[in-house]
């Protein structure tokens, strides 16, 4: 079973082109308070580095391609985002890495709250240490 769940978002297509309709509660799991975007990442940089206590997210690749490394404390997986009609939905306590970006990658990423820095999980150590409160 894998630790996060990579959702397909229906695509209309014709001759115009692609269209992808997102809808809170229907493709998007919770109610979207924020949305970011990261884009222009520079060769050979990183991001995330953290996990959240309690945030959801929906990560999407709208433009080229990125790899999480995602990690529940127990199991690590590598997860590729590179087609805009796949959502990675990030649930709960996950450390996240986000890694390879291409040079014209443009990552969305939808979330359940605002921004609050006392959700963050910057040091590994501590994320583990959480885990394992929450696994007993």
């Amino acid at each position: 079973m894998s630790i996060c769940k990579l959702i397909d978002f229906k695509t209309l297509k014709d001759e115009r082109g692609s269209l992808i309709a997102l809808e809170q509660g229907q493709d998007i799991p919770f109610e979207i308070k924020r949305f970011y975007y990261i884009f222009n990442i520079s060769k050979g940089f990183e991001r995330g580095f953290h996990a959240h206590s309690n945030l959801k997210q929906m990560a999407i690749a709208v433009s080229g391609k990125c790899m999480f490394l995602i990690d529940n404390g127990i199991k690590k997986e590598e997860m590729y985002l590179d087609n805009p009609n796949k959502g990675l939905f990030i649930d709960g306590l996950i450390w996240r890495e986000i890694k390879e970006f291409t040079e014209d990658c443009v990552l969305v990423v939808l979330a359940n709250d605002h921004y609050k820095e006392k959700d963050y999980i910057r040091d590994y150590k501590e994320f583990i240490k959480k885990v394992n409160l929450y696994n007993n």
